[in-house]
């Protein structure tokens, strides 16, 4: 039987306690970002509410042609999440704020995450 926690507190001692283990699964159509830690087998849910991306350089907007198009911050993450989905790891997270910081290794942008809800999944 799952038991499920709500609260960002369970997320954040899993990440401190096995940073490595932490890892994206995936951004579903309902707005929920899904980790899951390797170690302690618990599955985290993040409701999505504002995603801010910030980008290592503006070439890599030229080079992916999105210059002059409007590109929302969650429809970016989701995509970073489909192309390359082992690079992007938890880097800092506050939960009174309720704040999520990823980072993808592959394009080098970091991502603001503002989490409207938490879930734990305890196996």
């Amino acid at each position: 039987m799952t038991q499920i926690v709500r609260s960002g507190a369970f997320l954040q001692q899993c990440w401190s306690v096995h940073p490595l283990c932490v890892a994206v699964k995936r951004m579903g159509d309902d707005r929920r970002l899904v980790l899951s830690c390797s170690s302690c087998k618990s599955g985290h849910y993040l409701t999505v509410g504002l995603v801010t991306p910030k980008d290592s350089t503006a070439s890599e907007l030229v080079a992916a042609g999105q210059i002059g198009q409007e590109v929302t911050g969650e429809e970016l993450l989701s995509a970073c999440i489909m192309t390359h989905r082992s690079a992007i790891t938890l880097r800092e997270m506050d939960v009174f704020q309720d704040l999520v910081l990823l980072r993808c290794a592959d394009c080098r942008r970091h991502y603001t995450v503002q989490v409207s809800a938490f879930e734990t999944h305890q196996r």
